[in-house]
Parts: structure tokens; C-alpha cells; sequence
């Protein structure tokens, strides 16, 4: 049964990198449409109430598991990650220039690998030339359009529509227009939703459909 994802991302968490390495395989098996939601993360946690970092607030015990879980999940997916010192960096100028290049999946990878991979701030001017460069788009003309405000508009658009779809963190799922599911490890859920199952009227069925990388 054909359906539509909505990813939606920032580059900002580790978790949105690992389901991005994800995601574009699962919709091809599935035969679902693939659009990608870039959102200001940023933006979300403060309508939502969230602390900003969030690995600040953590106890230690907590923030010692989510780093061993990161490299857990990572391994599963095979996906490189390196967390970086400086993390979080900013990402506005970054999903800026995504906007800019149309949201172009390979810009959207480069940004992420610069960032969990590479550990190059994304927004950095040398960073985004970079991206740009390698994804195949004019890196001088889309820098000169960062501040346009017709491109910050769209930033803010896109995170207003994410905070009134009930969406609070990254990665999430907009699932056939109907369903919302949050986390790389919800990707089992997205496959079923997509081959009609439906979360709030059936119970999940014992047999697991999603395969791994």
C-alpha cells in the first residue's frame, strides 16, 4: 500500500542523522512518497518547553546511556558518528541554505555527515560552500540568499507547521497525513502505518516487518 512520509529534521540531533541514513531505503521498499521537513529544532523545544541542550539537564547515568545507545544504533544502521566536542552547533544558516537549494536530499546528507561525521559546524560559511559545492548547486548564489527574508520566512513556516502537527523533538514522522511517530527507533511503526495499519483503532501485530541496514 503506496503512502507518503514526512521527515522532519534538524542536523542538530544524532538520532534525525541515523534515521536520515535510514528513511529513503525504507520508503523505496515500501513505495511511499519521501519529503523532507526541515524544521529549527531550536524553535520547537522552545514552544514545547524543552531545554535547548538537552544533554545538560540529563543525570549523568542517563547521559552516559543515551551516548552508549547513539553508538548502539549507529552500529545497527552501520552509520559512521562521531559526537562532536562543540556539539550542539548551530544549524539556522544550514537548513537555511537547504531551503535555498530546494531541499535536495544529497545537500541534506552532506550537511548531516559534515556534522556527525566530519564534525564541521554546519552553518559555518566554509561548511555550507562546501555542502553546496559537492550536492552540485551554485555555492556563491546560494549563499548570498541565507538572509533573504523570504528564506527566513519559510525557516519559521516550516517550524510553526511542525509545532501545530503536535511535533516536539527530532526525528519525526508524518505518516499518510494522519499519523505522527517520533524517533529512529519508530521506523517499525512507520512501515506498518504505511501498509495500513492504523494506531489507534487495531493493536500492533507480533510479526516485525522492519529490516535492518
Amino acid at each position: 500500500m503506496a503512502g507518503t512520509i514526512e521527515f522532519w529534521f534538524d542536523y542538530s540531533c544524532p538520532y534525525a542523522y541515523l534515521a536520515s541514513t535510514q528513511v529513503e531505503r525504507l520508503a523505496r521498499e515500501e513505495g511511499a512518497g519521501l519529503i523532507w521537513k526541515p524544521m529549527l529544532l531550536g524553535g520547537v523545544f522552545r514552544a514545547v518547553g524543552t531545554a535547548q541542550n538537552l544533554s545538560q539537564v540529563l543525570h549523568p547515568s542517563k547521559a552516559r546511556h543515551n551516548i552508549n545507545d547513539m553508538q548502539r544504533w549507529a552500529a545497527l544502521f552501520r552509520a559512521p558518528l562521531k559526537m562532536p566536542d562543540g556539539h550542539p552547533f548551530r544549524t539556522v544558516e544550514a537548513l537555511r541554505a537547504t531551503l535555498a537549494a530546494g531541499v535536495d536530499p544529497q545537500t541534506i546528507h552532506g550537511f548531516y555527515r559534515a556534522y556527525w561525521v566530519d564534525n564541521q559546524p554546519p552553518s559555518a560559511p566554509e561548511t555550507i560552500r562546501r555542502v553546496l559545492e559537492e550536492s552540485g548547486h551554485d555555492s556563491a548564489a546560494i549563499m548570498t540568499r541565507l538572509d533573504d527574508p523570504a528564506i527566513k520566512d519559510d525557516l519559521r513556516r516550516r517550524t510553526d507547521e511542525a509545532i501545530a502537527l503536535g511535533i516536539f523533538g527530532a526525528p519525526a514522522f508524518w505518516v499518510n497525513g494522519r499519523h505522527l511517530f517520533w524517533g529512529q527507533d519508530r521506523m517499525d511503526f512507520v512501515r506498518r502505518a504505511l501498509r495500513g495499519w492504523n494506531p489507534d483503532e487495531r493493536p500492533l501485530p507480533d510479526a516485525r516487518l522492519w529490516r535492518l541496514a
